[in-house]
């Protein structure tokens, strides 16, 4: 790998946010496996994070990558109640070139080889089938198949804990955490944005969806072009339609991160966003901008915790009915993080981040004890 800037490495030993405890770089030759782990904290447990292949600029990127995404996975995870730290992976290359069964094989005997400080999961790049293979190297794997001990699919409990995150937007703006009569906007209608279309339907929503796939917006549209929900979801062509839509109450954005930036803010109609996409905002002065629009935003990594709280669960025994009731609670978590900003005058994102920090440095006190 190349050598290391002095970003990279401030990045890893930076103290103000706790730094990282561990970072693995890994090599095998023999499959062309070029891969970092990263375990930002295992305060709470061992490290949880999925494992992204991506082909990177630079491996100097990859790194940093890495270091950021699991950062984020420790706040997500203590916000989510898992008794899990913040871990992430990232697989350097084209994964539509570079993936083979060897490849994983070898990756897997990587995250073995840590002796369980570290779980991975599914992420861009990597799917169910992918775990099932890194499986067969480690224990330490989930978001496995169903014929192979695993959940599946978690894109139902991540739909319905983003459900969850606006109802508590409902409840803390409107006195009330029903959607019905509501006009939500959903910015891509995938795996997760078409559960979540059938839950604001089912809660008397009206809802207006875009997709860059014309096949996602067009099945939705004819599933419920007549029966109950009949008149009650239209489409607009493109995002840039979609938020100038009049009279919004929610925008969620479900597909790529950066939805949120200096050109798509100024003109958003909606009154709170709260979607299943990353990374929504393109930089930090985005909630700012949010704020002083009178926009309520709900962090992206706490109502979009329905699928780690799945592949955490998996490790235990999966059992749907027991991950539902947890997802539920992303409800009460949503409320409290918007009573954390009001009280102390903060946006609801750095809400969130005091309230997983403080979650971790008591378990980090607990272990000193």
């Amino acid at each position: 790998m190349t050598e290391m800037t002095d970003g990279v490495l401030h990045t890893l030993f930076r103290t103000e946010q706790g730094g990282h405890e561990q970072v693995v770089l890994c090599q095998d030759r023999a499959t062309g496996l070029k891969a970092v782990i990263a375990l930002h904290s295992t305060a709470l447990g061992p490290a949880l994070g999925g494992t992204r292949f991506h082909a990177y600029a630079s491996d100097e990127e990859a790194v940093r990558d890495a270091l950021n995404l699991s950062r984020g996975m420790s706040y997500k995870n203590a916000l989510a109640g898992l008794d899990h730290g913040g871990g992430k992976a990232v697989i350097i290359g084209d994964p539509d070139t570079l993936k083979s069964e060897e490849l994983l094989l070898a990756y897997g005997r990587f995250v073995d080889s840590l002796g369980g400080r570290y779980v991975t999961a599914c992420d861009v790049g990597t799917y169910v089938a992918d775990m099932d293979v890194v499986a067969r190297a480690t224990r330490w794997a989930t978001g496995r198949s169903p014929e192979n001990g695993g959940a599946g699919d978690s894109s139902v409990l991540t739909s319905f804990g983003v459900f969850q995150g606006m109802r508590a937007s409902a409840q803390h703006l409107w006195g009330d955490p029903t959607l019905r009569g509501r006009k939500v906007a959903v910015a891509g209608v995938g795996k997760v944005g078409k559960h979540l279309v059938e839950h604001l339907l089912e809660d008397g929503a009206e809802v207006v969806i875009t997709d860059v796939r014309q096949e996602s917006v067009q099945a939705i549209l004819d599933k419920h072009a007549s029966g109950k929900y009949a008149g009650r979801v239209t489409a607009v062509a493109g995002t840039d339609a979609l938020i100038r839509v009049e009279g919004l109450d929610i925008y969620a954005p479900c597909a790529l991160g950066g939805a949120l930036n200096d050109e798509s803010v100024p003109v958003l109609t909606a009154k709170v966003v709260c979607g299943a996409a990353n990374n929504q905002l393109a930089h930090p002065g985005v909630e700012k901008d949010l704020a002083d629009r009178g926009i309520l935003y709900a962090p992206d990594y706490v109502v979009n915790a329905g699928g780690v709280i799945q592949v955490a669960d998996e490790l235990h025994g999966f059992d749907f009915d027991r991950c539902k009731a947890k997802a539920a609670k992303i409800f009460d978590t949503t409320l409290a993080i918007f009573a954390r900003a009001k009280a102390d005058g903060i946006p609801p994102a750095a809400a969130a981040d005091r309230i997983a920090e403080q979650r971790m440095s008591d378990a980090r006190a607990a272990r000193a004890v």
